[in-house]
């Protein structure tokens, strides 16, 4: 699957950034069966561990052209709290 390349990223909705980062998932992780909601966990992707999880970030990072700093990264939750970590950093 093809992850949507947009170059303007302002004024993105949470569900625009979500189905970005749910594409992300589905290309880092090689699952066309992952699908995120806001309340998605780590537990509750098999193939997301902790070697995963960094390039999930880094892609994720490469794709809106931002940086994370470690302890906005080690302050997630779930996978809304880093939809809005992207949404504060793009617009």
């Amino acid at each position: 699957m093809a992850i949507l390349r947009l170059t303007n990223w302002i004024n993105m909705t949470r569900i625009e950034i979500l189905r970005i980062i749910n594409a992300i998932f589905i290309d880092v992780l090689d699952d066309d069966t992952v699908v995120l909601t806001e309340e998605t966990t780590a537990n509750d992707v098999d193939e997301w561990d902790s070697l995963n999880h960094i390039q999930l970030v880094v892609a994720i990072e490469k794709h809106f052209k931002i940086r994370f700093a470690s302890q906005e990264i080690l302050s997630w939750q779930n996978v809304g709290e880093m939809v809005s970590s992207v949404e504060g950093k793009v617009d």
